[in-house]
């Protein structure tokens, strides 16, 4: 008989592993392909020799780098972009477009809802996750998977920001109040689809419901996507801007999602070898 995912009795470290490692019908800790099951091997033997959370946080750490090299990657891209004026070329146009469908009330909606993206609100939005879902589990997955989601976005904010600094859309092209931040990449867009699609993938690793997982990853994409059009509309990033961010952090949350399976790897396997 099929287990109740929303047992009570399925929390803590031990129940992890059988409760998460399964997503729908996908088995999280099977790997086809001969690359994943190298990977497997090693992050197996690394938490052999220091426990299973900490190779996470070190699998993790090495995202991040590589999320840093993405994020020069994109950079550069953008630079090429932008000199031969490709999909650069669609900024102008696309924001003269939204420009266009602005009035007073809609401003002023548009306004309170991007702000939910922003440095105050996420932030707190991720902490209530990572509180309420890790004293629901009684596991540590909800702090490493969603603080690793919003400090992997941060990071590349930062660098991108940084390395590019590009000028934001001009004031008379936005809707106060300004910003004076460099542009590249929007930083509310590329933290709203990192944090909302990790709170997301938790949820769903104890969703046994289809019409309720439908809902939970619609939710996670209607909100990232709308939260980086309401940049666009308010003027305050480019499209371009906007674009990046979504690429970054899906890309982002790709490299969290397979960390944890490899940390799920690791600690079914260390179960099975204690069970024989």
């Amino acid at each position: 008989m099929q287990r109740d995912r929303e047992d009570p009795k399925q929390t803590g470290p031990d129940a992890e592993v059988e409760v998460e490692r399964h997503l729908g019908t996908k088995d999280l800790t099977r790997w086809p392909s001969r690359a994943g099951r190298v990977g497997a091997l090693m992050v197996h033997r690394l938490s052999e020799l220091l426990g299973p959370h900490a190779a996470l946080v070190l699998i993790l750490a090495v995202g991040a780098v590589v999320a840093a090299l993405a994020t020069l990657a994109a950079a550069w891209v953008y630079d090429a972009v932008t000199e031969s004026d490709g999909v650069a070329g669609l900024d102008r146009p696309v924001l003269a477009a939204f420009v266009t469908v602005r009035s007073p009330w809609l401003d002023t909606a548009v306004t309170w809802y991007t702000n939910i993206g922003g440095v105050i609100v996420m932030p707190i939005i991720a902490v209530l996750a990572i509180v309420v879902l890790t004293l629901r589990r009684r596991n540590w997955a909800p702090v490493l998977i969603i603080g690793a989601a919003g400090v992997g976005s941060l990071l590349m904010t930062v660098v991108g920001k940084g390395l590019v600094a590009r000028v934001r859309p001009g004031f008379n092209d936005a809707v106060p109040p300004f910003e004076h931040s460099p542009s590249f990449p929007s930083g509310h867009t590329l933290n709203a689809t990192a944090i909302a699609c990790a709170i997301a993938y938790m949820l769903l690793l104890r969703q046994s419901s289809r019409v309720v997982q439908v809902a939970t990853i619609a939710v996670a994409v209607v909100f990232a996507v709308s939260i980086g059009i309401s940049r666009i509309y308010l003027g305050h990033h480019w499209f371009t801007d906007v674009l990046v961010a979504w690429m970054l952090g899906v890309g982002w949350l790709a490299v969290v999602i397979t960390a944890h399976r490899l940390y799920l790897t690791a600690r079914h396997r260390q179960q099975t070898a204690l069970a024989t």
